[in-house]
C-alpha cells in the first residue's frame, strides 16, 4: 500500500460558541476561540491517499486530479470565508477544527474513487502550525 498526500491552503474565519450556554461558560471553555467579533487562521490541509500504483501510470492517484478535486469540493467553500455563517456544510455544527476535518472527509471520501482507484485514508488539518487534527474516517 503506497499513501499518496495533496497540501492546499485557505484562510477562514470562525468562532467556539455553544449557543446553550451562558458567554461567561463559553469564554471559559473557549477563550479567545469564543470572540464575538471571530478570529481567523491561515489553515493548511493535507488529504491522503492510499492504493496500488496503476501498472501504466504508475500513480496511485493523478495528483493534478486530486488538487482539482480538493479546490473545486473544498477549497473553494472555505477560503476566505467564515466558517460559523458562510460555509453550508458546517451549517448548525460547531466550528471546530475536528468538526471541519470531518465534513471535509464526509465531502472528498465518496468524491475519489472517481478519479482513482485509490481510498481517502486521512484528512489532516492544521488550525496553527502546532494545533491540527488528523481523522481517518469511521472504521
Amino acid at each position: 500500500m503506497i499513501y499518496v498526500s495533496r497540501k492546499e491552503h485557505f484562510n477562514a474565519a470562525h468562532k467556539l460558541h455553544n449557543p446553550s450556554w451562558s458567554e461567561e461558560k463559553n469564554k471559559e471553555v473557549f477563550g479567545p476561540c469564543a470572540n464575538a467579533n471571530w478570529h481567523g487562521h491561515n489553515y493548511e490541509l493535507i488529504v491522503t491517499v492510499a492504493g496500488i500504483p496503476d501498472p501504466e501510470t504508475g500513480f496511485v492517484v493523478d495528483l493534478k486530479k486530486l488538487s482539482v478535486l480538493i479546490r473545486n469540493e473544498v477549497i473553494e467553500k472555505l477560503d476566505h470565508k467564515n466558517l460559523n455563517v458562510d460555509v453550508d456544510f458546517m451549517k448548525g455544527k460547531m466550528a471546530s477544527t475536528e468538526n471541519v476535518a470531518i465534513e471535509i472527509w464526509n465531502i472528498l471520501a465518496p468524491k475519489i474513487s472517481a478519479i482513482s482507484k485509490a481510498k481517502l485514508s486521512s484528512i489532516k488539518l492544521y488550525e496553527t502550525p502546532r494545533n491540527y487534527v488528523e481523522y481517518f474516517g469511521e472504521n
